[in-house]
Formats: C-alpha cells, sequence, structure tokens
C-alpha cells in the first residue's frame, strides 16, 4: 500500500487532447508554460488514453522543410504516437519502474501516462519515478540493516534455545541412568539397616552378658537369663546374613561408581571446569556422548566402536560433544525396532574424521538436501525445533571442518565429520550455507 501512495504521488496533472485536434494547436498547448515540465502530452478518447504526443516529436515533424505545411492541419493522431507507456496508479513501484525501463526509449523523450481502472488521472515523469525508486531503496536498506541486526540477535537465541532443548534432553537421560543405580543404592541400604537393627540387638545382648560377667554383685540366675537372651537372638540369626551383607556392600559400591562415571563424563562433556578451548582426544568425547545417549539408546541400539589412534587436537571440546550427542541422538531415533550404530574414527592426510552409521529407515532423495537447512525437519510438531544439524555444521565449520552425508532410504545413514589436525587461524560466527549432501548407499 505504500508503494501505490507514493505511485499516485507522482501524478502531474496535465490536460487531454482529443484525438481530433490539430497539429498546429497541440503545438501551441506546448508553448504554454503551465506544462513547461512535462515532456508529453496525453490523447484521450474521453478518458482513455489512446496515444502520446511528445514535444520531441513536434519539432522532428514541424521544424523539417514544409513541415507545418503539410502536418499543421492534420489530427494529431496521425503523429502521436499510439502505444503510450500506461501505468495503473495501484501499481508498486518496482513494478511500475520495470515496465518504464522495459517500455520507453533512450533517449527518454516522453513521460508515461498513470490510469486508474484504464481511467486518465494524470501524466507520470520517469526522473520522479527513479528519485521515488531512489528514496525506496534507501529506506529498504536502513530496514535490511535493522533485520539483518535482529536476524543475528534472533539466531543467538535461537542458537542457546536449541543448546537449552538438547540439554533439557540430555538431562532427562541423564536422570534416568543415575536413577537406576541411585534406586537400587536406596534399597540395600533400608536392607542393611534390617540386618544392622539384628545386629545392634546381637551386640546389646552381649554388652549386658559383659557386664553381668564383670559385676561382682551379679547372681548365677541373671547370667543364665543374659545367657538365654543371646543364644535365642544368635538362634533366630541367619548364618548367611554376614554373606548378604558383603554382597549388599559390593552393589552399593557398583552403584555408586556407575553414579560418578556418569557425572564424570557428564563433567567431561561440558568442560565447564576448562577453558573453552582445550586439547582433547575425539574418542573420549565419543565416549562420553555415548553415556549420556543411554537413555535414547537402552536396550535396542547396539554401539559398535571402530577407533582409531587419534592426536589430541585443539578444539572447544563441549561444542563438538554437542554435535556428537546431537549425531547419536539422530541415528536412535532413526532406528525403528532393533538398530546397530556403528562409530568410527580415525587419522588421514591431516584431517580426523568421525563417522556415525545407523541402520535406521534413511533419508528419502528429495529430503536429503535440505537436512542442514535452519528450522527444516521431519520430526512431528513439539519433537524436532530444525536447529539441530544446522548448529552442528556451524559448529564443525568454525572449527576448519565439514560434514557430509550418506544415506539410502531403508537401510541407513552415515554421517561424517572431518575435522583439521592443525586448527583454522580464524574462526567466524557468521552461519554457514548447507553443504552439499551426496546421495547414496550407505556403506
Amino acid at each position: 500500500m505504500a508503494e501505490q501512495a507514493q505511485l499516485r504521488q507522482l501524478v502531474m496533472t496535465a490536460p487531454g487532447i482529443p484525438p481530433h485536434l490539430l497539429v498546429n494547436d497541440v503545438a501551441d498547448m506546448f508553448m504554454d508554460e503551465t506544462h513547461g515540465k512535462l515532456l508529453s502530452l496525453p490523447v484521450l478518447d474521453g478518458d482513455r488514453p489512446v496515444g502520446i504526443i511528445s514535444r520531441a516529436r513536434m519539432q522532428q515533424v514541424l521544424f523539417r522543410q514544409y513541415g507545418r505545411e503539410l502536418f499543421g492541419k492534420k489530427p494529431i493522431t496521425e503523429i502521436m504516437n499510439a502505444a503510450p507507456v500506461v501505468i495503473e496508479s495501484d501499481m508498486a513501484l518496482n513494478e511500475a519502474s520495470k515496465t518504464v525501463t522495459e517500455r520507453l526509449k533512450f533517449p527518454v523523450t516522453e513521460d508515461f501516462v498513470i490510469t486508474e481502472g484504464g481511467r486518465y488521472v494524470g501524466m507520470g515523469a520517469v526522473m520522479h519515478l527513479l528519485n521515488a525508486m531512489e528514496a525506496q531503496l534507501a529506506a529498504q536498506t536502513e530496514d535490511l540493516a535493522s533485520a539483518y541486526k535482529q536476524l543475528k540477535a534472533s539466531q543467538l537465541q535461537l542458537i542457546q534455545s536449541e543448546k537449552m532443548a538438547s540439554l533439557g534432553q540430555m538431562v532427562a537421560g541423564v536422570a534416568h541412568e543415575i536413577n537406576t543405580p541411585l534406586g537400587y543404592v536406596k534399597n540395600n541400604i533400608e536392607m542393611m539397616e534390617m540386618f544392622f537393627d539384628g545386629n545392634r540387638e546381637l551386640l546389646g545382648a552381649c554388652n549386658a552378658l559383659t557386664d553381668t560377667l564383670l559385676s561382682p554383685a551379679s547372681t548365677e540366675q541373671e547370667l543364665q537369663e543374659r545367657l538365654a537372651v543371646l543364644a535365642a537372638l544368635r538362634e533366630n540369626r541367619s548364618g548367611s546374613e554376614d554373606e548378604d551383607m558383603l554382597k549388599l556392600f559390593a552393589d552399593t559400591r557398583f552403584g555408586i561408581d556407575q553414579i560418578s562415571e556418569l557425572v564424570q563424563n557428564l563433567k567431561n562433556f561440558s568442560r565447564l571446569d576448562r577453558a573453552a578451548a582445550a586439547d582433547v582426544d575425539l574418542n573420549e568425547c565419543l565416549d562420553s556422548a555415548v553415556l549420556l545417549a543411554r537413555n535414547v539408546l537402552k536396550t535396542r541400539v547396539e554401539v559398535i566402536r571402530q577407533y582409531g589412534a587419534l592426536p589430541r587436537i585443539s578444539c572447544m571440546p563441549s561444542q563438538l560433544n554437542q554435535v556428537f550427542l546431537n549425531m547419536l541422538t539422530n541415528a536412535a531415533q532413526a532406528i525403528e525396532g532393533q538398530g546397530k550404530i556403528l562409530l568410527k574414527t580415525e587419522a588421514e592426510e591431516g584431517w580426523l574424521k568421525v563417522s556415525v552409521q545407523d541402520t535406521g529407515k534413511g533419508i528419502p532423495t528429495d529430503v536429503l538436501p535440505r537436512i542442514f537447512d535452519p528450522f527444516f525437519t521431519t520430526k512431528p510438531v513439539g519433537q524436532g525445533t530444525g536447529l539441530g544439524l544446522s548448529i552442528s555444521y556451524q559448529i564443525v565449520q568454525q572449527h576448519g571442518g565439514d560434514i557430509r552425508v550418506t544415506s539410502q532410504p531403508g537401510k541407513g545413514t552415515r554421517f561424517t565429520v572431518r575435522l583439521p589436525l592443525a586448527p583454522p587461524a580464524a574462526q567466524t560466527p557468521e552461519s554457514p550455507p548447507a553443504p552439499p549432501a551426496s546421495q547414496g548407499e550407505a556403506a
């Protein structure tokens, strides 16, 4: 609507010329100072434009030898341009500019006609149109600059939201993994409390018997009573209680070790206690990611590790851990029922390669080129933001590497992360373009 209003503001009032008006009379009209800004005048049949006559055309006709004598008494339709450039007043400025540019010839000797519903409204000057387009482009440039700043801010917020979403899924999985050993540690402690109550009664009877034996005032009857209580407690006590207690202690220690291992891997995964960049072993990063993804892997997905000997590289481990966890999660979700995930690492020709290959349903051919596009997801609403792979690729590219993918529907998908042994000289935060995705069979 703003563009349409701008076009209406370009209208210049100009009298219409009836088709029967003579050339000499039209020449006199051009001499009128009120029309000095106009390059041309419209020829109207009623309120409909049928042509246009320009100053340049009039001069061309009248200044030739005997021009006024030959054409002065003829109707203007004899020399007018019967195909003028006509622009509807509700046309957008860019469309109007495109039409004028395509239709008018250089050098520009005519104005264009502005109509509303096919009825004549006024004339429009090419220079005025260009000035309006320049003003509009300047405003659009300013709007684009502002929108770009907002987009960058929104991008950072979206990346943080995706990280928080991944963190939420990871925390849910970690909570589940901690809850299992914590559950039987709690049960073991409850059973140990029962054993301890029995042992405490037995120990109390032993202490009472000892006090009776050591007391000079004790009688034989008191001694017999103490012995009877102790004998009864010993008889009620199972002979395997000591062995059971040892097993409970061993199981409890095992559960605590599992929790400790999970917490340590979570600590290594986040690297919250280290600098942003560190020298790490990517095999260790993968192991941490596998442990934290156990909730989505469960018992239905077998993880096969084929690790090569990798040199340590300088990187931002918390970011790469996010990439590996994202790929493991996607691979597990792509597997319906039982399946396998192959993790393979190797070093070759200055690069480290980490591949995550699953036996899932694969990626359709029409979807494969779009998997790295921001907000693109095939997951149901509420289960995917469409930012996981896009952010993963951005992280890998900031480390100087790339992600390649091959997939065959019905057989599986393989993602390969390539990272340089030497970190890039400079890392830019700009969002990368999506890499070319190749379609093929996952080997």
